[in-house]
């Protein structure tokens, strides 16, 4: 498999699952992004070690299993920092449910928020108002509950939160990891 190919939702999810982990896909994928964009760095402790996952002493993952997890936090790095602003949240493809996209954005949301906390973001300095605000409107979004109406209302209202997430998480990533994170060579490690 190309390093450089993208990792879908069901692969991660089922990683997620035969790790144990307590949280599926999305939320696993939030909480990478949140720590990378709060310029948290995998390093030598492993990368589950790192996101302090529920569950993830239960299983020694395969090595198989560890280069997904590599792979998955060399393209979050990549992505977030990207200047084609090419990120985008992991999340189940648009052919599923409404609401099974809509929570796991939440559960994306909640991930981040999780991640960029561990990495100590805001304790190590000051961040701006507009960093602040956002972290409370994914704080809001982790915590909504989706009421359903119109289909194609709510489709508009998912695509914005969507999107509005994605430009979120690029914009902590740059106050908070800024150049901290990329490499000088143009290879992520």
């Amino acid at each position: 498999m190309n390093a450089d190919e993208p990792i879908g939702h069901d692969e991660l999810d089922g990683l997620a699952a035969r790790l144990r982990l307590a949280i599926a896909a999305s939320e696993l994928h939030g909480s990478l992004c949140g720590f990378l964009a709060g310029g948290g760095r995998p390093g030598t402790a492993p990368l589950l070690e790192l996101l302090q996952l529920e569950g993830a002493e239960a299983v020694t993952p395969a090595p198989s299993d560890l280069a997904l997890l590599d792979r998955l936090a060399q393209l979050a790095q990549a992505e977030l920092a990207d200047p084609e602003l090419g990120f985008e949240p992991l999340l189940p493809p648009d052919d599923r449910p409404l609401p099974e996209r809509a929570e796991a954005l939440g559960d994306w949301c909640r991930g981040f928020l999780g991640g960029f906390g561990l990495a100590g973001a805001g304790a190590h300095g000051k961040l701006s108002e507009e960093a602040q605000e956002i972290l409370r409107d994914l704080g809001t979004l982790a915590g909504a509950s989706f009421d359903f109406g119109d289909e194609g209302e709510d489709e508009d209202a998912l695509i914005e939160l969507h999107e509005f997430v994605r430009m979120a998480a690029m914009l902590l990533h740059a106050e908070c990891a800024g150049g901290r994170n990329r490499p000088t060579d143009g290879t992520v490690h």
